[in-house]
């Protein structure tokens, strides 16, 4: 260690007394950190100072001396309290403390001697520390509503300053109101340490909207925030429900499931249950089964407290059914010409939905069977709905009739060669063709409601008469058409030739004959009148035309 002279001691103190003091300067060090409080801040270039000396207050004006530094030496430490072991100096004449403690919180000073001034640098030290958590201890088991009961108690231990604690629930803060909240906040400062130990309480006044609400404490403008927490609210039940299952629609055949709900906490667990007046009571359950749902548990059900009777709930059920029957049905064969009388009888617990089908095709309306044909033939199916349930009944209807022949003609091929036969026939079951000649098939229609076609092509060489027959189990039917040679067809066309030139030449005979009649009677006529002998000019013209066209067709 080096000491000033005297003679030197006294010249620092006269230059003391001439020395600029700097405004306080403030700064704020880590609780167990290092400490390092600067000097002069750079205002004096490290060449030009001679001294540099750290001071600190001790208390009541009196100064402890730290550590001094002389311009070329090192640094001399002349603390002899606790702080000689925990100080040092770096290369910026920072005073540099370790294991910052509470007790570091006071003013140090920072003294420069430059070749003429001495300057001091006073800075003032706070020392924080933040408690190491936040504890919530002594919590409510649960909270009843409408009574202020001790939520819990959040704890922040060892802090400088004391934390200011804040009680959230879902996030909000709360505030104290005197009524539903209750926050009361403690410090306590240990005596070794100088750290405080900050407590608050909660109590809380529940309301049944708190279920699954959760509390937590925070600790104000710093980083630290308690686990959450979340409490059982308890209270009474105010309501109840009567809950069905199935919820849409109960089905002839279902299970019916009831739950009586009530909103008190912690729930009911025992029920009576009311089923057309009948009283079940079942006990750690909220639920009762009833199987195999028939149409008469249609009705009225309650459920209700077993200890309060008087708090009920009220649901009517409806079970939906549905029971059709069809008559006549399965296989129905029929005459065509006959009526088929349809017995259609629907039970339902509403209104009926119907639709029938034919062949697996929709029809608009239901078929009308006043008058069978064989087009009504197929499978008729009739489908009923009444809610989700639907049921199905069919026939397979079949009309039959003896075989007959609708129609038998003939025509001459495209190429005129030969003649082809047509015989159209209907009946049911499937008519058989036959023909009494031999001839070339060209086809069969196919046999579609009851109607079938049959053709042959023939080349007569006479004249003859062909016979068509058809055939079935119920009957038979056969019908004739003359069929003649190419030959005599040609000597018939060269007769009827003549025919109608020879009719042609009489009726110009007849024509002339009537047309002389006529102007004897009026050259006869117009002597006795006075007229001209000839007749009128136009009606001689009349005439004249006529003949001249019946012998120009007589001519061809």
């Amino acid at each position: 260690m080096h000491l000033l002279s005297a003679g030197c001691a006294s010249a620092v103190l006269l230059v003391a007394l001439l020395s600029q003091v700097t405004s306080l300067e403030l700064i704020t060090g880590q609780y167990g950190e290092m400490l390092k409080i600067p000097c002069n801040s750079g205002a004096i270039k490290a060449e030009d100072i001679a001294i540099t000396k750290w001071k600190y207050d001790k208390g009541d004006g009196v100064p402890g001396y730290l550590l001094v530094k002389q311009k070329n030496q090192n640094v001399s430490i002349s603390a002899t309290d606790e702080y000689k072991v925990r100080v040092s100096m770096d290369e910026n004449s920072s005073l540099l403390i370790s294991a910052a403690k509470l007790s570091d919180q006071r003013t140090f000073t920072c003294m420069v001697v430059t070749g003429g001034d001495v300057f001091e640098y006073p800075v003032n030290v706070l020392i924080h520390k933040l408690p190491a958590k936040l504890e919530i201890s002594d919590k409510a088991e649960e909270l009843e509503i409408g009574r202020l009961t001790k939520l819990g108690k959040c704890v922040a231990k060892d802090a400088n300053p004391p934390a200011n604690i804040t009680w959230f629930k879902n996030n909000k803060p709360l505030e104290a109101d005197g009524k539903g909240i209750s926050i009361k906040a403690s410090v306590e400062v240990e005596s070794g340490t100088g750290l405080s130990t900050t407590t608050s309480i909660l109590e809380y006044s529940a309301m049944k909207e708190d279920t699954g609400a959760k509390f937590e404490c925070r600790a104000d403008s710093l980083p630290l925030e308690s686990s959450s927490m979340n409490f059982t609210i308890t209270y009474s039940t105010e309501n109840i429900m009567l809950e069905v299952s199935p919820q849409k629609e109960l089905k002839e055949g279902d299970n019916l499931t009831l739950k009586c709900v009530a909103d008190g906490n912690p729930a009911p667990t025992s029920f009576n249950f009311h089923l057309k007046g009948e009283l079940v009571t079942v006990e750690n359950t909220d639920t009762y089964t009833i199987a195999n749902v028939s149409r008469i548990a249609t009705g009225e059900y309650k459920c209700s407290l077993i200890d309060d009777t008087s708090m009920e709930a009220t649901r009517n059920i409806t079970v939906t059914y549905l029971d059709i029957n069809l008559s006549p049905s399965g296989n129905i064969v029929k005459l065509a010409g006959d009526a088929l009388n349809l017995s259609l009888q629907i039970d339902s617990s509403g209104k009926a939905e119907v639709s029938w089908t034919k062949n697996n095709t929709k029809l608009d309306k239901q078929p009308d069977f006043t008058k069978l044909g064989y087009s009504d033939s197929g499978r008729y199916e009739w489908t009923v709905t009444v809610g989700h349930i639907t049921r199905t009944a069919s026939f397979d209807l079949t009309v039959e009739g003896p075989a007959v022949i609708k129609s038998l003609f003939k025509n001459r091929s495209n190429d005129g060669q030969h003649k082809v036969l047509t015989c159209e026939a209907e009946g049911s079951p499937k008519p058989a063709v036959s023909w009494s000649i031999n001839g070339t098939l060209l086809g069969e229609s196919p046999f579609i409601n009851g109607k079938i076609t049959h053709k042959i092509k023939v080349v007569p060489s006479a004249n003859l008469t062909v016979h068509c027959t058809v055939t079935n189990r119920l009957g038979f039917d056969s019908r004739a058409i003359n069929v003649s040679s190419y030959q005599s067809e040609d000597s018939d066309q060269t007769r009827l030739v003549v025919g109608v030139i020879v009719g042609l030449l009489i009726a110009t005979l007849v024509i002339g004959l009537a047309y002389w009649v006529y102007s004897k009677k009026s050259k006869q006529g117009s002597w006795k009148t006075g007229e001209k002998e000839c007749g009128s000019s136009e009606e001689e013209k009349k005439l004249e035309e006529k003949v001249e066209e019946n012998s120009q067709k007589a001519e061809v």
